[in-house]
């Protein structure tokens, strides 16, 4: 172990050297295949190929730790079905035939398609989507926007935009900027600077981030924190290993979050607990917040909620009593209609207790060094006579910026209607709707089958390739691009290292695709240069170049506490935050304007054990999904030979008793079934679900089975989605019942399976709830 910190220790000035004829870099793993984060690595190369990669002990973000899909790269960047170069579709759609074909005639085939469709449609008519993942969270829209002309960049239908669009919105409003928990990563010496502390807990809300490492925040930060003594609060519906860890768990009914939320602030407010001076000095609608939560007594949401109200009470008071805690949430917040009334009032418990951007508590982050390239990016070069025309521009939040994305949902809808115009072209990059995002999978797939031409770009052919595309473009993963990303800080370079075959940078495709339809929006030479001007304009307060911070490997900005008392936040100096009224809105002022609810609120899911106590007698169990594991980034890594080995087919939790009455043994095949569909996966039985949840994965699809459909990969076999719902957001347009729906459960047999979900969505026409 000292020959493997020695050999680190040599070498942490360096960012290149040589190991005989292999090639060692320090750099920033960033995708495909996906993940949210940018890990320290090094590459071990030679002729131009990945040989070896480990962990950077050197860099402070993962401090030489990586997770098991980085580990496995060199088979994920060696697969032999990766693809290789540009093909184009020769039989019909879903049949899985193409024929090799060059760049410059792939370009020619869209590039012509574009014209026509601008000419004849005009340019509102393209859509281009991205899913999660390649570090592409600026590219895409900026081809939409500046070579296509079209206001209709979006997400991969990912209803109401349930993946921290929800809260980002919110802390938009509120707060005017994002915040994490302070567990030091914005110091390159961590823990040991002198400013920080550990938090005294942690609140982790709707997300297992050891498995997820979602939005700029790497996981395994929890367990430093917790062996530097902080403890945990962790609200889930399941018993993780953080939960195991917690001081209090509390099990949540799926889609009641914004309920429980409330009930913390009313225990905080009613018990006096709250920070006053925080409160008097920082903070506006203080008593409109008392006033409103206080009918969600301790009592009542115990029983809403489901869960133990003495565990309540003392979290709630644990939390508030601290001398510096922290709230880290996930995805289970957006992925209900409730969903922004949950983030609104998660943020106000963290302001009203005292612990925003304190040592300890939840920071504030900025992009570093002011480079903040995101969704908007390019908007501008869309022409001002079609900019309006962006689908779903009736949300306020959308209007004024909050939200710089199309709504996924009005996209669905224009393209089932042709209303308020047709959509002719579809670009997906990153992306594999019906296998992951789109909520009602079968009716994204029937929607997505009328549309005229559509492009994939993409490591692997996917079953969304298969089912709609006439051109497939292969992209280059993380070894095989140059890049940056400071997603929030530091400001990180990736490096290439490497080629394979055909490959491209998503950077570049973009960039050879916009010179030949706009060309002055696109004058970098390449990829690198694209990112060099970048540097020096986007990234001004870095003051460097991209060759000056490839050698640096990472850089990081300097970082203050209490922003708001320094005139740090807002564009003209004053103490504050930026928002409308200079203050951390706990009544959200613009909602008002706008004629939204100001203040948090809840209601029962659409169907629900309340809303729709006949149905629940029908379908008994409230299901939730999309949870994370180690060996998968949602649709990603199916491929992988390693990760399948340790997690080789779907799996859904249920609770033990319940499953011993459905005769359903650990590891059998189970259908999971709703008025919108059924799929399939294995049961694991877990004596600590409450019996009337059930907890399904997402992301599934099968690339050993036969790709042509009606097979298509399996991909709606046990698929999730087949399940939820499209089309039912919240007043903001954001979040959507992806975690809480209703659903039975019954065995698989021979004689229920004869018709597979994917021959009922490709060839029948869909399930029946789909067809009224």
């Amino acid at each position: 172990m000292s020959k493997v910190l020695d050999y680190h220790e040599k070498h942490k000035n360096d960012w290149r050297w040589q190991e005989g004829d292999v090639t060692a870099t320090r750099t920033t793993m960033w995708t495909g295949p996906g993940c949210h984060n940018g890990c320290g690595i090094v590459y071990y190369t030679k002729d131009n190929k990945v040989v070896g990669i480990e962990g950077d002990v050197n860099n402070p973000v993962n401090q030489g730790r990586l997770c098991m899909r980085c580990i496995n790269y060199l088979e994920s960047t060696n697969h032999p079905d990766r693809l290789k170069w540009p093909l184009k579709r020769v039989g019909e759609r879903g049949e899985n035939k193409w024929e090799r074909i060059s760049w410059d005639e792939a370009y020619d085939i869209i590039v012509k398609n574009v014209r026509d469709i601008q000419k004849n449609y005009g340019p509102e008519s393209i859509v281009a989507m991205e899913g999660t993942g390649r570090n592409i969270v600026w590219q895409v829209n900026y081809l939409c926007y500046s070579a296509f002309q079209s206001p209709n960049f979006t997400l991969g239908f990912l209803s109401g935009d349930s993946c921290y669009m929800p809260r980002a919105a919110v802390e938009g409003v509120t707060n005017g900027d994002f915040f994490l928990v302070d567990c030091s990563q914005q110091f390159e010496d961590r823990y040991e600077n002198p400013e920080w502390r550990a938090p005294e807990y942690i609140m982790i809300w709707g997300s297992n981030p050891l498995a997820a490492n979602a939005d700029g925040f790497f996981g395994h930060w929890i367990t430093d924190l917790m062996q530097r003594g902080s403890k945990l609060i962790v609200t889930d519906p399941k018993l993780t290993w953080l939960a195991t860890k917690a001081d209090y768990w509390l099990r949540i009914r799926p889609g009641s979050d914004a309920a429980l939320a409330m009930a913390f602030l009313n225990i905080v407010i009613s018990e006096d607990l709250y920070d006053h001076d925080f409160v008097e000095k920082w903070t506006n609608g203080f008593n409109e917040v008392a006033e409103r939560v206080k009918e969600w007594t301790p009592e009542r949401a115990a029983a809403v909620c489901w869960v133990d109200k003495d565990a309540l009470v003392a979290a709630a008071r644990a939390f508030a009593k601290a001398e510096c805690a922290a709230i880290h949430w996930g995805v289970a917040v957006d992925m209900a209609v409730t969903g922004v009334s949950t983030a609104q009032s998660l943020n106000s418990l963290v302001a009203i207790t005292g612990n925003m951007d304190v040592p300890g508590g939840n920071i504030l982050v900025q992009y570093a060094y002011g480079q903040g390239l995101a969704y908007n990016y390019g908007f501008e070069n869309v022409p001002q006579d079609v900019a309006p025309k962006r689908l779903g521009n009736e949300y306020p939040l959308r209007q004024m910026g909050f939200g710089a994305n199309a709504h996924e949902d009005a996209v669905l809808e224009a393209m089932e209607s042709g209303k308020p115009y047709p959509i002719k072209m579809l670009w997906l990059q990153t992306t594999n709707p019906i296998a992951n995002m789109a909520g009602e999978a079968p009716r994204v797939y029937a929607a997505m089958k009328k549309v005229d031409f559509c492009v994939v770009v993409d490591l692997y052919m996917t079953p969304s390739a298969v089912a709609f595309a006439d051109i497939v473009l292969p992209a280059a993963m993380s070894s095989e691009r140059w890049g940056n990303r400071n997603w929030y800080t530091p400001l990180r370079t990736i490096t290439k290292v490497a080629e394979y075959y055909e490959a491209k940078s998503d950077e570049d495709i973009i960039l050879e695709l916009g010179k030949r339809l706009q060309p002055e929006f696109f004058p970098w030479k390449d990829n690198k240069d694209w990112y060099d001007w970048i540097m020096l304009n986007e990234a001004t307060e870095s003051g460097m170049t991209f060759d000056e911070l490839q050698e640096k490997v990472y850089s990081f900005p300097k970082f203050e506490y209490r922003k708001y008392e320094k005139g740090l936040l807002r564009p003209d100096g004053d103490p504050g935050f930026n928002t409308v009224t200079g203050k951390l809105e706990l009544k959200i002022e613009l909602y008002e304007m706008w004629g939204l609810d100001p203040l948090p609120w809840y209601e029962e899911p659409r169907e629900s054990p309340y809303s729709t106590p006949e149905l629940f007698e029908e379908y008994p169990f409230v299901m939730t999904t999309g949870n994370r594991s180690y060996e998968f980034f949602h649709s990603e890594h199916r491929q992988l030979k390693l990760n399948r080995e340790f997690h080789p087919d779907p799996i859904m939790d249920i609770n033990a008793d319940s499953a011993a009455k459905l005769g359903i043994k650990e590891g059998d095949w189970v259908w999971i079934e709703n008025r919108k569909g059924r799929f399939k996966q294995r049961a694991r039985l877990d004596q600590f679900m409450d019996p009337r949840v059930i907890r399904a994965e997402h992301g599934w699809w099968f690339p050993e089975k036969e790709a042509a459909e009606p097979s298509l990969f399996g991909v709606f076999d046990s698929n999730c989605n087949n399940l939820t719902s499209m089309c039912d957001n919240g007043p903001t347009g954001y979040g959507a019942p992806y975690k809480n729906q209703i659903a039975k459960v019954y065995k698989c047999t021979e004689e229920n399976s004869e018709i597979m979900p994917s021959t009922q969505v490709t060839r029948l026409g869909g399930f029946p709830y789909v067809k009224k």
